[in-house]
C-alpha cells in the first residue's frame, strides 16, 4: 500500500471536502528505512525530489562517537541496542535511530544523527 502524503479529504466534522484535483504521484511517500545494527555496512542511495539522491543506512557496524571530555571523534564497534526511546520494540531488532542508546567497546553511546536520512551514525558517550 501506498504512502500517501496529501492533504486529508475530510473536515474536522467529519464532512467530506470536494478534492481539487486527482492524485498525483508526488504525493506518495517512500516506506520507512529500518536501519539495524548488522555484521557489515550496507547503504541504498534513494533517488529524492528534482533527482537529488539521499543516502540512507540499511545496515551498520561502527559508530563516530565524540567524547565530551577530551572532544575526539573515534569509529567505534557497536556490540547491541541497549534503550530506544522511540519504540520499545526496536531494542529486540536492533534497530538504530536517532536518541537509541548503543552498547559499544569504550561504553553506552547515544545516536545524535537520523542514520535513516544522514547515511551515517553519530553518537556522544553517555555517562
Amino acid at each position: 500500500m501506498v504512502i500517501y502524503q496529501e492533504k486529508s479529504l475530510r473536515k474536522k466534522s467529519g464532512g467530506r471536502l470536494k478534492a481539487l484535483r486527482k492524485k498525483k504521484q508526488y504525493y506518495t511517500g517512500s516506506n520507512p528505512t529500518l536501519p539495524k545494527l548488522g555484521t557489515a555496512t550496507k547503504h541504498k542511495i534513494a533517488r529524492a525530489y528534482g533527482g537529488n539522491k539521499k543516502v540512507r543506512v540499511v545496515e551498520e557496524q561502527f559508530v563516530n562517537v565524540v567524547d565530551p571530555k577530551d572532544k575526539k571523534a573515534k569509529k567505534v564497534k557497536m556490540l547491541n541496542v541497549v534503550d530506544n526511546k522511540a519504540n520499545k520494540l526496536f531494542v529486540r531488532r536492533n534497530v538504530l535511530t536517532k536518541g537509541a542508546v548503543v552498547q559499544t567497546e569504550l561504553g553506552k553511546v547515544k545516536i545524535t544523527s537520523r542514520p535513516a536520512q544522514d547515511g551515517c551514525v553519530n553518537g556522544v558517550v553517555v555517562q
